[in-house]
């Protein structure tokens, strides 16, 4: 059967009416929905044409390759962070929104960070290698090492063309001039730098002939200070034995380099001052100590000069103590005889009573006398005795008194020695850092014969100027006839 196809004008606008017809506005607003949710943040990179900057302070360009391009908007609020002026030409990296501009129907981009694409793709790089050695633990401190006091031998890895080796150079000579250098030259840019300096810095932790090593070079772009932010050198300088100081740039210049080292320098002269000590501050350091020590030592001496005498004035003289002895013993014998005394005349009492008793005690007197006679050698051999005694006494005494002094005699030499000795090893120490020493190995001072100042320079004296030099042995004077200029 035919299909019966009306022709009536009413019924077709009755059809249309049941279909959904999309307004203009209403496609492109859910085209630019579509847009928003589809898409988040991304980082696109071209090259910037027709450019307009116009007084709203907003940024309008297109953003192309060699294929296509799209149109591109940003708004006051961020073109305020940027760090650089926009041209034509110009290859960015832009983090971008996708959107589509309703009024116009144009598919467009909404920037919100904007840099160029060269260095943005170095930070970037520079950025996720800093973040991943640090998660190894290569920036820590537990890893530091501390720089020698007095180093002997400086080395330095850096090109000898540049500024940085000139600075440095300079520097070690007027703070620190005994100071050895050795020169590890290397490109300190462009693509073989890296691995170079990485076996510069492994060739020196090898040979071991010195004591700190400075790394770096003078300032410059991000470009120019890339070879140190390869991961070769920072590796090198954290497995480096020695202590490395990192002199990369200038102080605002932060490189991977600087982060691993042991001690960062903001310029390649403030890492040689960090190498070295002042060698005039040290010398008045030394001086300052001698006086020191001599000021303590004298004093010392004194005190145990006092006390020395302090002690011979305690300690009794063998004279005194035989005078006080001989004096004990005297008197002892005066108690003695004065005792035998009484004894006899009581004996003598009693044999006098005795005999008015008796008649004729011609047998009892013997007898008495007998017994007389044998009391008075008892008691003439116990008074021997207790001589002897005492004699003993008196003379393990003396003995014992000279053996103190003695003994006290050898304990005070022994410590004046030891002194002298201690100060012998400090004269010969003051010696070995004498002006006098470097004077004996063929150095000279030459200074202004009237005013005595020092001349360090031929820019400070004049033709005809009348110098004094001084020798090991002996001074001259010399006329001036003629002067170089010169490096230091």
């Amino acid at each position: 059967m035919a299909a019966l196809v009306s022709s009536d004008p009413q019924s077709k606008l009755a059809q249309r009416s049941v279909k959904d017809i999309y307004p203009v506005s209403r496609l492109v607003k859910e085209v630019r929905l579509l847009l928003d949710g589809s898409f988040p943040l991304l980082w696109v990179e071209g090259e910037i044409s027709n450019l307009a900057m116009p007084g709203s302070g907003h940024i309008y360009f297109t953003l192309k390759d060699a294929a296509a391009q799209v149109r591109c908007a940003m708004f006051r609020g961020r073109n305020q962070q940027l760090r650089f002026t926009p041209e034509n030409g110009m290859q960015v990296l832009l983090r971008v929104k996708v959107t589509m501009y309703e009024g116009r129907g144009e598919f467009q981009l909404i920037v919100e960070h904007m840099e160029p694409a060269g260095s943005g793709a170095l930070q970037r790089a520079y950025e996720a290698l800093k973040n991943r050695l640090g998660q190894e633990g290569l920036f820590d401190n537990a890893h530091k090492k501390s720089l020698p006091l007095m180093p002997q031998t400086i080395g330095i890895v850096s090109s000898p063309d540049g500024a940085a080796v000139h600075d440095i150079l300079s520097v070690l000579k007027r703070r620190f001039p005994a100071a050895n250098i050795i020169l590890y030259p290397v490109p300190v840019q462009g693509e073989t730098a890296p691995a170079l300096i990485a076996d510069a810095i492994k060739l020196a932790n090898q040979r071991h002939e010195c004591d700190v090593m400075i790394v770096g070079r003078g300032g410059g772009s991000l470009e120019d200070l890339w070879a140190f932010n390869d991961e070769r050198v920072a590796r090198a300088i954290f497995a480096s034995k020695l202590p490395v100081i990192s002199a990369v740039g200038h102080e605002i210049d932060f490189s991977i380099a600087d982060f691993v080292a042991d001690v960062r320098a903001p310029t390649p002269s403030a890492a040689a001052e960090l190498a070295v000590p002042d060698a005039n501050q040290l010398k008045r350091h030394l001086q300052q100590l001698s006086q020191r020590l001599n000021l303590r030592l004298t004093g010392w001496l004194a005190q145990q000069h006092r006390h020395l005498r302090y002690l011979t004035q305690r300690l009794p003289k063998p004279q005194q103590q035989i005078r006080m002895q001989q004096q004990l013993l005297a008197r002892i014998i005066r108690q003695k005889n004065s005792a035998m005394q009484r004894i006899l005349q009581a004996k003598q009492q009693q044999t006098d009573y005795l005999a008015a008793r008796l008649q004729h005690p011609q047998a009892q007197i013997e007898r008495q006398q007998r017994r007389l006679d044998e009391r008075q050698r008892q008691l003439m051999a116990a008074w021997q005795r207790v001589l002897q005694r005492h004699s003993s006494q008196i003379n393990q005494q003396t003995q014992q008194l000279q053996l103190l002094q003695n003994q006290l005699h050898k304990t005070v030499q022994a410590r004046i020695q030891n002194h002298r000795l201690n100060l012998a090893q400090q004269v010969r120490t003051l010696a070995a850092v004498s002006p006098l020493n470097t004077l004996d190995r063929g150095y000279s001072i030459t200074s202004d014969l009237v005013t005595g100042s020092v001349v360090t320079s031929s820019q400070n004296v004049e033709i005809d100027q009348t110098l004094n030099i001084r020798l090991h042995q002996g001074q001259i004077q010399c006329l001036v006839t003629g002067k170089q200029e010169g490096e230091k």
